[in-house]
């Protein structure tokens, strides 16, 4: 069946591939003309496109972050006793100059209270005794609580 088909149309495929053949060949001598009449374009544009590739490549390389931040959480269990025998050096006190407010705020910190409840205990705001707490801080030469109670502690 394909060979009466193509002994019916033998002269329709014949020249229908020469023309095939003659577009393909005018083509390829089109580009050859541009390229060679257009060589020092050519060649431009393709340097261009090289440097710009490269110049977006360093510039992404640049502009990550050298360091990856990474953020753990971590949860510790904290357990706070209260020392009910604490008692205060009265020799360190008079030397650092600490107030009547300031010595009961660091008496509640060494019963284990916290801020809010400190707060409650003394009819004052969470501010103040914040401030007094940073202040006992301050003239203890300590940053944490249980520092100013051991320095404190006779």
């Amino acid at each position: 069946m394909l060979t009466i088909f193509f002994a019916k149309n033998k002269l329709i495929i014949i020249y229908g591939t020469s023309l095939a053949a003659l577009l393909f060949l005018l083509k390829w001598l089109e580009y050859r003309f541009v390229i060679i009449s257009n060589a020092f374009e050519i060649y431009i544009g393709a340097i261009a496109v090289i440097f710009m590739t490269l110049g977006i490549w360093l510039a992404l390389k640049l502009t990550k972050p050298k360091i990856k931040t990474v953020i753990v959480e971590v949860e510790k269990e904290v357990f706070v006793t209260s020392n009910p025998n604490f008692v205060f050096n009265e020799n360190e006190l008079n030397k650092l100059g600490i107030s009547k407010r300031e010595l009961d705020v660091l008496e509640l910190m060494s019963a284990g209270l916290s801020n809010n409840e400190i707060a409650e205990k003394l009819f004052v705001s969470l501010n103040t005794v914040k401030t007094h707490s940073s202040k006992l801080f301050e003239k203890l030469d300590v940053k944490r609580r249980t520092q100013a109670i051991e320095k404190l502690n006779a």
